[in-house]
Formats: structure tokens, sequence, C-alpha cells
């Protein structure tokens, strides 16, 4: 995009996964600020088109499998926001198409930076006996292990591994910046429509807790890292540490209207055993909006009443 005389030159963002929970609002967000923002997906998607009123958008068509896939999109950019979208039989897809998106960078000339968003479950997945641990960015889950074992969702968390890892020898290779971006489980905005117990059994069995951060701080956090210029490595994106059993028993409390069941049995922690600080994300000058589980829920039913989904 050329800038007219005496206009400064807007930045230009790529946002792949255009139509993923986290990148959708990331996109509101970069327009919002400014940004000119580019993003490409596999299939359209009509709140894209919605996006387009806030400022410029521009939309590709890529499959994360073709390699040149995201040439056009990625040309001209400044930054390069990879929220690859998981699937549970392709783990090595997962990778290539990350090493994909990023050849497209190289090719392009001009991204500054790198932003791809994995997640905690690349950090905690791994053996934890008794308590008390406290995990940071040099953690990573174990692959070995989660391969051996194959239970619950040791899939994705060796998927997020692999394709953490990948880009990383990659980038090293290349000369590219890259900065990778750890969030928890990423709630808000939309209130889930169905169950996810087993789900949340699941990540609080492999990572000792259940790690919660607010998808607007994750957004925050990808522009932040994108444009403080000393950020660079692995970060943890985690705004608390909390339980299925802490989680049950505050809504219960707060939301008394919704009958929220807090009889629920199996094997639970009563509290977390396994911490996730954000400590070198918070030293670098990033402050999170939301760190309770008031302040993540009060945000939620608001939304969920707006759309209807929760009763006023």
């Amino acid at each position: 995009m050329a800038a007219a005389a005496g206009e400064e030159r807007k930045k230009t963002a790529c946002v792949t996964g255009g139509n993923g929970y986290i990148a959708s609002l990331l996109i509101k967000m970069l327009l919002e600020k400014g940004y000119v923002v580019k993003t490409m997906d596999k299939e359209a998607n009509s709140h894209l088109e919605d996006l387009k009123k806030l400022g410029t958008l521009e939309v590709f068509r890529a499959d994360l499998g073709e390699e040149g896939s995201y040439d056009e999109g990625v040309a001209g950019c400044d930054y390069d926001q990879i929220t690859t979208v998981y699937r549970k039989e392709l783990i090595e897809l997962g990778v290539q198409g990350t090493l994909n998106v990023m050849r497209s960078c190289v090719k392009a000339g001009t991204v500054k930076r790198v932003i791809l968003t994995s997640s905690t479950a690349a950090v905690s997945s791994r053996p934890l006996e008794g308590d008390g641990h406290v995990l940071d960015e040099e953690s990573f889950s174990d692959v070995e292990y989660l391969s051996a074992k194959r239970t619950g969702l040791w899939a994705y968390s060796v998927s997020k591994v692999l394709l953490e890892k990948a880009a990383s020898r990659f980038a090293a290779e290349h000369g590219i910046s890259l900065v990778t971006l750890c969030p928890s489980v990423t709630v808000g905005e939309a209130p889930d429509r169905q169950a996810e117990l087993n789900v949340l059994r699941g990540i609080e069995r492999a990572s000792g807790s259940v790690p919660l951060v607010h998808v607007r701080d994750v957004c925050r956090d990808e522009i932040f890292a994108a444009e403080a210029e000393a950020a660079a490595g692995r970060y943890i994106c985690n705004g608390l540490d909390t339980t299925i059993l802490e989680i049950s028993r505050f809504l219960a409390g707060k939301y008394p209207q919704y009958d929220v069941n807090t009889d629920i049995s199996g094997d639970l922690l009563a509290k977390p055993v396994a911490l996730l600080p954000s400590t070198k994300l918070e030293k670098e000058g990033f402050e999170f909006e939301f760190r309770t589980l008031e302040h993540i829920y009060d945000d939620m039913v608001e939304y969920g009443k707006a759309l209807g989904i929760l009763p006023n």
C-alpha cells in the first residue's frame, strides 16, 4: 500500500486462519488500531466481510498444505501472525503449514517479525508429581511421554511442540525475527454453547490446573509482540490458574440464576498443583486486563445475554 505525500504509511499485518476464534478478534483489533490487514483461509466467511467496515481488510484464499499458497497474502506485510487451526489427525500438516507460511514471509522480504500462536499445551503436558510446580518458557511438554500414553488431548500438545520447534529452526536458518506466544485456555467474547467439562478434565489432568486467559488479552498480546522492538523468543500468556471445582463454585455463587452444577464427581484438584505465570511477558511491559474469574465471567455472561444465549 503506497502512502500519499505527507501521509505516514500504515503498517500492514497478515493474520492467517482468519476464520479462527482468536484470529477473528485480532483482525478486528488491528483494524481499530489503524492497521491494514490481510488475512486468508481455505473458506470464505461472512464475518470477514462485516469487518471490512472497520478499515482496509483484504481476504485471500489459501491452504496450509499448499506451499506458495500464502505468497500473495504475505507480500508487502510488516508482520505475520500465524494462528494455525488444529486438526487432530493432521499433526504433520500443522508443522508443514506453519513452515509454508514462513517460506512465504521469506519470499516477501518485507516481514519484520513473525508471531506464532502456540499454546500452553506445549509447555505443561508432562509428568508432574506432587505440587508446587512453577513452569516457565524453558519448559516443553514431553513428546515421548505423550506419544507413548496417547490419552486425552495428547495429539494437540504434541502438534504444538513440534510446530514450535520446526518454526524456531526455520527462523534461525533464515534470519527471521520470531516471537512465539503460548496462550492458555482462551475464553471470553462468546460463551461456548457446548459442554466442555470433559475437555477441562483433560486439561486439568495434563497440566495440573485449568489455566485461563481472556481472548482480548491474547489479541492485545499479539499486537504487543509485533510492536515491542525488544520482544523475542517464547512467552507464556496466562491470566490465572484455577481448577474445575473452583470455577463451578464461583459460578454457582455468582450466578445462582443459572443453576450451575457443583456436584461434580471424579478425580479433581482442590487447588492448582502447577502454575504458569506470565512473568517474562509482564516484565517487558504487558499488562493483563482480565486477572480474576469475576472479570472473565462477567464479560462472558454479558456477551451471552447480548447474543440471547443466556437469559437476562
